[in-house]
């Protein structure tokens, strides 16, 4: 019998730069390996991004689910003035408000999203890390 019992994993992967700040990048970093709730998402850029308020950059965890077309909002953050990433430490990205956002079905795709806001700021890219809980 497959051990269901309820326990802790982290899911890391490396995410690219986008090092043109008016560009955009989808990238796809894991599959859920069992039903599971998404407790907390963090990003270790490799440089530091320094916020701002007309032009800067949010970077998301977006759920595309089992056929890859889902479009819901796990985490989020948004680089603006004063919210910044340090080089090499950890950069907590707000969990949604919305429960059944952070719920993933064994198979669904996790994609990280780094989006210009305005004529954007650029990412370092750096490192994911994803922790889920199984349900």
């Amino acid at each position: 019998m497959p051990d269901t019992a309820p326990y802790v994993r982290v899911i890391e992967a490396d995410v690219p730069a986008v090092s043109t700040a008016g560009n955009d990048d989808d990238t796809v970093v894991a599959q859920a390996p069992f039903d599971c709730t998404v407790t907390s998402v963090e990003y270790v850029p490799e440089a530091a991004i320094t916020g701002a308020d007309t032009n800067s950059r949010t970077v998301s965890l977006v759920n595309k689910g089992a056929a890859g077309s889902g479009t819901t909002t796990v985490a989020s953050l948004a680089l603006t003035n004063g919210v910044n990433a340090t080089a090499n430490n950890e950069r907590a990205i707000t969990l949604s408000g919305t429960a059944a956002n952070l719920v993933l079905a064994a198979g669904d795709t996790l994609q990280w999203r780094s989006v210009h806001v305005g004529t954007g700021i650029a990412d370092p890219g750096g490192l994911l890390r994803i922790t889920i809980s199984r349900n």
